[in-house]
């Protein structure tokens, strides 16, 4: 990072950087944890000549167990591209407006989850609903262990509360689904055959100018194989679309072949794969009571509103513990 000429490409500084990040995420605490060793080790000794240091003991050594809890929950970031960062993608589903608007709550969240998590976001493609909310949206994160973190998400997420766009105050459900895909480097191979993806061109919607509406500037591509689909139109350039369509249809069939392996693993243990999209994995309730509770882990929180705010750490935390088989603390309160 400190040879001239680093920052002349932006794109490949801002990776190398992001990579910098993620090991630091993983030495740092690992320094942490042995210098409070031998802090530990030099107490206890002189504990032993003066009671005084004696009461110090309990807190440092609490303090230790915790720093040794959370390398151990590093570890587990250990996935093909877990270091990579996160192509997140949010879709309404069952709900009329209220998932429209349930979309947007959850595009939201993730956005200030990444935000608190010193995380960058990139909005690479939405299409508004005409009442409320959003269709659809697609955003990347990049940050240390982005992907690690958030590949569990993919599902669908269920909202429970009484409506504000039913006039009757009735109880309304509502769905919205996400899926997370990995954002592969330019430097890794995946073999797309381009005689498979239809592309198509139309006039992006919603905000962003006359320019980005009067143009067929959004592109849409189409994997015939797997049948996945994925648009960008957030930028004013076709050209920018199109590379930002590509790289996230990479990504998406990163994502596939991994869960095809995920598939295959579980069945030779006659499990269920532990992923899945469209498989419903958490409950966020407003209505009777507040709380969200994941349906796979059990892990749940009390304050609706922290959640929506980003505060998602421990269900992603938990989700990891879910997967490695490890024991989980029920609530996060």
């Amino acid at each position: 990072m400190a040879k001239p000429g680093f920052w002349d490409n932006q794109e490949k500084a801002q990776a190398v950087v992001d990579e910098r990040k993620s090991l630091s995420g993983f030495a740092d605490p690992v320094t942490e944890a042995l210098v409070a060793n031998d802090d530990l080790a030099a107490m206890i000794e002189m504990a032993a000549e003066d009671e005084s240091f004696a009461d110090e003991v309990p807190a440092a050594i609490g303090q230790l167990e915790k720093w040794v809890e959370d390398l151990k929950l590093k570890v587990l970031l250990s996935g093909d591209h877990d270091s990579d960062g996160a192509i997140v993608s949010i879709n309404a589903r069952d709900g009329g407006t209220d998932a429209n608007d349930w979309a947007e709550m959850l595009l939201r969240m993730y956005i200030q989850w990444a935000q608190k998590s010193g995380a960058h976001v990139s909005l690479l493609d939405r299409q508004d609903n005409e009442e409320a909310g959003i269709n659809s949206a697609t955003i990347a994160i990049r940050g240390p262990m982005a992907y690690g973190y958030l590949k569990g998400e993919t599902g669908m997420h269920r909202l429970v509360r009484i409506s504000p766009f039913n006039s009757e105050g009735k109880r309304q459900t509502s769905f919205a689904a996400v899926d997370v895909s990995p954002e592969i480097s330019d430097t890794i191979d995946i073999n797309i055959n381009e005689d498979d993806v239809r592309v198509d061109t139309y006039r992006a919607s919603g905000a962003g100018g006359q320019h980005v509406n009067k143009t067929d500037s959004a592109i849409r591509l189409t994997h015939a194989p797997t049948g996945i689909v994925v648009q960008c139109q957030n930028e004013r350039s076709q050209h920018k679309n199109r590379a930002s369509a590509w790289k996230m249809l990479r990504s998406r069939l990163a994502r596939f072949e991994e869960e095809k392996r995920e598939a295959e693993e579980a069945a030779k243990y006659q499990q269920q794969a532990k992923t899945g999209f469209g498989s419903q994995i958490r409950n966020y309730f407003l209505h009777p009571d507040q709380r969200v509770k994941d349906a796979r882990t059990k892990f749940q929180m009390g304050n609706f509103r922290a959640v929506l705010d980003g505060d998602i750490q421990g269900f992603l935390d938990a989700t990891l513990r879910w997967r490695a088989g490890q024991p989980i603390e029920q609530d996060g309160e």
